[in-house]
């Protein structure tokens, strides 16, 4: 039994998500029925072609006359212009045509590499995600946000590029280490937070034990979490309104991830941290929030940022690198209550030192 999730974007690129398990017969069929079955372009992470690659090329390998693969190295490092460049020089040089379609398989350091790989050679490829982390399932893949890093911060060269379709394969999971699930919890979190407390109650019993070994039990939490994402990027395409709340908890991870060079902290133990940061920072502000909502999934973290402790102030200025940034003015999306959030901006940020100072404390 499939679920699928209609997306609907203000620029008529309308796709859908499926999610279930045995996915991948549906991909090539709805491939080859839009595209046709001369020649896909695979990109595809490398753990993820280690553990199915068998099973990818059964499933897509025999409907397609040519598949080119170009297999990506896993982390965080892999979103740079170094590995962009070789990807787009992979496909030019392979003939890539406008209407050959691009296959991303892999979280979401593939999803966001490829998809901007797909958004900027010959101005737009087809593209097709099949996300498979618990992350990208219920987040990356959702709502054409693709790009790279740079040295100055994260995701600072990008663009808007949405997918033909995005299809989540909860078999994918099975092999996925258990730091990664716990990786993807943070986004679910971040759902109960700003959106449906709800979710905060179902994953407490999903979590229960650490039992990330049937993931065929998480495809309601999944399809849950990604309607929510859906249904913001539908109001919001290009990040001008509500989808801002999205970002709950990522401008404090964001510099979390830097100052750990993109390899000490995943993206997910960043975030986490990050949402005290900004429930500490609500209140601090005048908000009520009671954090042990939050801190109930404290133990499924193997978090320390005793690396970043140092001066806080210098953690608040690197904020002003941030994408959400205007006019050199840090913006946070705060909570006025759960399942309440807002965007405001500030120049004083005495506030944000010391909700970092708490945040250091809290995970030392």
């Amino acid at each position: 039994m499939y679920k699928k999730i209609p997306v609907q974007t203000s620029s008529n690129d309308n796709y859908e998500i499926t999610i279930g398990s045995e996915l991948l017969d549906e991909v090539s069929q709805f491939i080859s029925q839009h595209y046709g079955t001369n020649k896909i372009f695979l990109v595809i992470d490398e753990l993820v072609h280690e553990h199915h690659k068998f099973t990818i090329e059964s499933k897509i390998a025999g409907t397609f006359d040519k598949v080119a693969r170009y297999v990506v190295p896993s982390g965080e490092r892999s979103k740079s212009i170094e590995q962009y460049n070789s990807i787009v020089d992979f496909l030019l040089e392979d003939g890539a045509e406008r209407g050959t379609p691009l296959l991303a398989i892999g979280g979401g350091v593939v999803g966001d590499l490829a998809g901007f790989v797909a958004a900027s050679t010959l101005r737009g490829l087809p593209l097709i995600h099949v996300p498979t982390t618990l992350l990208a399932m219920v987040d990356s893949s959702i709502g054409g946000k693709t790009g790279i890093n740079h040295r100055t911060g994260k995701n600072l060269i990008g663009a808007f590029y949405q997918p033909k379709a995005v299809f989540s394969d909860v078999n994918f999971l099975k092999t996925l280490p258990r730091k990664e699930w716990v990786n993807g919890l943070s986004e679910i979190i971040k759902y109960g937070m700003i959106e449906s407390k709800d979710i905060l109650d179902q994953l407490k019993t999903l979590t229960e034990g650490e039992n990330f070994a049937s993931p065929d039990t998480w495809v309601d939490i999944i399809t849950q979490s990604a309607f929510i994402k859906a249904d913001i990027v539908s109001r919001d395409v290009k990040e001008s309104g509500v989808r801002e709340f999205l970002n709950f908890g990522h401008t404090f991870a964001h510099v979390i991830e830097r100052k750990g060079n993109y390899e000490q902290y995943s993206h997910g133990e960043a975030v986490y941290a990050g949402m005290l940061g900004a429930i500490k920072a609500s209140n601090h502000l005048g908000a009520t929030i009671d954090p042990s909502n939050l801190l109930h999934f404290k133990p499924l973290y193997d978090v320390s940022l005793s690396a970043i402790n140092g001066d806080v102030k210098d953690l608040t200025n690197l904020m002003l690198r941030d994408k959400k940034v205007k006019d050199q003015t840090i913006r946070l999306v705060l909570l006025n209550k759960l399942e309440d959030p807002v965007v405001r901006s500030f120049a004083d940020t005495a506030f944000i030192d010391q909700s970092w100072e708490e945040v250091i404390k809290e995970f030392n």
